[in-house]
């Protein structure tokens, strides 16, 4: 079923402090209202109500989610709650409305089994709590809406909050020799691309009204793909062409570095439906961590 345009604005993001939220409220979008907590927490259910009284939005991107995939491993209650009962709140106040709402989820709802860049049809199968939680999420928000847009997502990274590049540029800093896990294969993404695809998302649906094709599950993620390792290398790379060391960096095995929670071995994923509903591509990953770097490193030198 096609609709009618839908006024774009203005747009509910929920969780104000992580890299995608930062992210959307940096893009200087008009329209766009960022809440998180205290304001808007999963535990208040009665927080969710209010906002959307609020706010009136016309449509709701979900950028709020537990992503501590090793502290999941000991609180799978706190897990379920950020990621599949909020959501799931959500999804049913956004039906209610009849407002379209984008849940961004993750590559690890998959084993890494694979062998080869997953499509959305492929099985699930969630190695750890947080995987679990996620998919979860997934499900409870498809059953409650029919408008729903799920944008799974992998290895994202920013110039701002807590992730792996910026871990990689502050530890090269410090150590000439870095251990960095070498046989995970993923794709990065810059927490600003997968802002401007959501973006462009929203002004899809202002401009042609909803479709149906428009509803279920999306792959969003960086083009092309690479290891941990690879990542760290690159991210390195980066720094040291502006003058910060370069430390040697050795790829080890999954083995060599235990973590809680299992990482799946391939969760690269395969985008061609975003492309195909949307028209969206997200950049190359090694072109994107080049900007962020070049941000990263401009942001700590101005404090």
């Amino acid at each position: 079923m096609t609709g009618a345009p839908i006024p774009v604005a203005p747009v509910l993001v929920i969780g104000r402090s992580g890299q995608l939220a930062t992210a959307l409220a940096r893009s200087g979008r008009p329209g766009l209202r960022c809440v998180g907590r205290p304001d808007l927490d999963f535990d208040r259910p009665e927080t969710l109500a209010a906002a959307f009284a609020a706010f009136s939005p016309a449509l709701v991107v979900n950028a709020a989610a537990w992503t501590a995939v090793d502290a999941a491993e000991s609180d799978p209650e706190g897990a379920a709650r950020a990621n599949r009962d909020g959501p799931a709140m959500l999804a049913q106040l956004c039906a209610e409305r009849g407002i379209p709402l984008i849940h961004v989820s993750t590559d690890y709802v998959f084993d890494g089994s694979k062998g080869a860049p997953y499509v959305e049809t492929d099985p699930i199968s969630p190695r750890t709590v947080y995987g679990r939680s996620k998919a979860e999420g997934e499900r409870a928000i498809l059953a409650a809406h029919d408008r729903a847009i799920i944008l799974r997502t992998s290895w994202v990274y920013s110039p701002y909050g807590r992730n792996f590049v910026r871990t990689m540029l502050n530890a090269g800093a410090k150590n000439p020799i870095l251990r960095v896990v070498g046989d995970q294969h993923g794709n990065p993404t810059s927490a600003d691309d997968l802002a401007d695809a959501i973006l462009a998302i929203t002004d899809t649906i202002g401009r042609e009204g909803w479709r149906d094709e428009y509803a279920g599950l999306f792959h969003s993620a960086g083009s092309g793909d690479t290891t941990w390792h690879g990542l760290a290398v690159a991210s390195l790379q980066e720094a040291a062409s502006a003058g910060h060391p370069m430390p040697e960096v050795q790829a080890i095995a999954t083995a060599d570095w235990p973590t809680p929670a299992a990482r799946p071995q391939d969760s690269r994923l395969d985008c061609t439906r975003l492309h195909d509903v949307f028209g969206i591509r997200l950049p190359f990953w090694r072109d994107s961590v080049a900007r962020s770097v070049a941000r990263t490193i401009g942001t700590s030198s101005t404090g």
